[in-house]
């Protein structure tokens, strides 16, 4: 595996379990909800259910990157232990956290000429950002270096696929993304809109889609458009959701159904309270690698 450490944030929207039976150490972002601060720690401190709950209640979160300071306190044990760092980070379209990340590795590269700290922008987010890591996990395990590593992220990152939708939009009118008259409008003509991460890291809506059936057709019929090898996929698939888990699983099912050859049965993850605060309840998403995102 050689000397290095592949590390990551809260925000890949993977189990805490499931980083550390992979030995990936996470930094966690932070949330403020009802006045009070939280880590975005993968549901230990507020469960989803509760987190949830809350914002169906009227709460809205705002949220905080992680910053320099933290990342030097999460970096530094590492680079003391003699080891190097591969660090994925969050997308740098829907945050800052990357310029914080390599402005830590400029200052722990001083402190430690010695060692390397390589930063990659996932260009994505949720477990989508997080099936971008596990790909990674799966090469560090395999025996490839530290530089291999890197390089492999950088030419394959814009090669995994998010495409995500809402069938609720309450949460989308009270933080102002979009204005009563159209969620109403929308809940009404039970609107679902189908969005996708762009090649610079960026939520773009793409389609408008009546009804909920319709939606996750259309959401597995981008898979089929995209995914390497059409329905001939042999990769992962991962999904993730925020309180919506029927929704997830008939997405899940509909792409088991649809691609026989997948690397395993689809993984559903809970998007987290970081993601989920810009995202309210009601969100699936959906990742695969596939042709290379070009806009």
């Amino acid at each position: 595996m050689g000397n290095y450490v592949l590390t990551c944030c809260s925000t890949a929207d993977l189990p805490a379990e499931y980083l550390e039976k992979r030995k990936i150490p996470y930094t966690c972002f932070h949330y403020t909800i009802n006045g009070t601060e939280y880590p975005d720690d993968l549901g230990k401190t507020v469960s989803f259910a509760d987190f949830y709950k809350r914002i169906e209640g009227g709460a809205m979160p705002t949220t905080s990157q992680v910053s320099v300071g933290q990342y030097i306190e999460f970096f530094e044990p590492f680079l003391r232990e003699g080891k190097d760092i591969l660090h994925v980070t969050l997308s740098s379209g829907i945050s800052g956290t990357y310029n914080s990340a390599i402005t830590a590795k400029k200052q722990l590269e001083q402190k430690y000429p010695e060692r390397k700290v390589l930063v990659v922008d996932s260009l994505g987010a949720s477990s989508g950002y997080g099936l971008l890591v596990d790909l990674l996990a799966d090469l560090r395990d395999g025996g490839e270096d530290l530089e291999r590593v890197h390089t492999w992220a950088e030419e394959n990152k814009l090669k995994v696929h998010h495409w995500f939708f809402s069938t609720d939009l309450s949460h989308y009118k009270r933080g102002g993304r979009i204005s009563a008259a159209a969620a109403i409008m929308g809940s009404l003509l039970s609107v679902c809109p189908l969005l996708n991460m762009s090649y610079d890291g960026k939520l773009i809506p793409r389609k408008k889609v009546r009804s909920k059936k319709r939606v996750i057709e259309e959401i597995v019929q981008m898979m089929i458009e995209h995914a390497d090898n059409g329905v001939s996929y042999g990769g992962k698939c991962f999904i993730s959701n925020s309180a919506c888990a029927e929704d997830a699983r008939q997405v899940a099912d509909l792409v088991e159904k649809t691609f026989s050859n997948l690397d395993g049965p689809v993984m559903i993850n809970s998007v987290g309270t970081v993601i989920g605060s810009h995202t309210g309840p009601g969100t699936v998403a959906l990742f695969f690698l596939g042709d290379k995102r070009k806009d």
